[in-house]
């Protein structure tokens, strides 16, 4: 008798601390104010974006979306993408691990006139949990994939996690 209280115990804490939805997740940090895209329609062939990396070179360096620039986020500079993209009717995605640190890079060129922005739903774990591809710094194919942190990289279900 006490093994099946003790088991419903366990499952009812368990259950009180499941853990939260990716779409949870984002709504807990994230303001929505940059609508979202998600991995299928940023790699239809004519999405014909621009595509920002909004995480550290690091991070960049073991994979990334390919043709994506990094921007950074600690070093990120509007300045730089002015001069880089003079169309502010360009579609521009920012993404970076999940999608938390690329909203506040979109929200910062929304600022600055750029009309078409986006936020790739999920980021970089979304899109090789969907089976696309990323590249490392050599522009070659990895199944590495830079998991951030411990905390984050839950949600990286496939590739190889890499923490640095």
């Amino acid at each position: 008798m006490k093994e099946k209280i003790l088991y419903i115990l366990l499952l009812f804490t368990s259950i009180g601390y499941a853990q939260e939805t990716l779409s949870e997740l984002l709504k807990q940090y994230n303001t929505q104010a940059v609508p979202y895209i998600t991995v299928q329609e940023l790699a239809m062939p004519k999405t014909n974006a621009i595509i920002l990396d909004a995480r550290e070179e690091a991070e960049y360096n073991i994979s990334h979306i390919k043709d994506a620039l990094n921007v950074g986020y600690d070093r990120f500079n509007i300045e730089t993408i002015i001069n880089k993209i003079n169309n502010k009717n360009a579609v521009i995605v920012v993404y970076c691990s999940l999608g938390i640190r690329s909203e506040d890079i979109a929200e910062k060129l929304k600022k600055v006139g750029y009309h078409k922005v986006y936020n790739l739903y999920g980021g970089i774990f979304e899109w090789k949990n969907a089976g696309f591809k990323v590249y490392d710094i050599n522009s070659k194919i990895t199944d590495n994939v830079h998991a951030f942190s411990k905390e984050w990289s839950v949600w990286l279900t496939k590739g190889n996690k890499v923490y640095e």
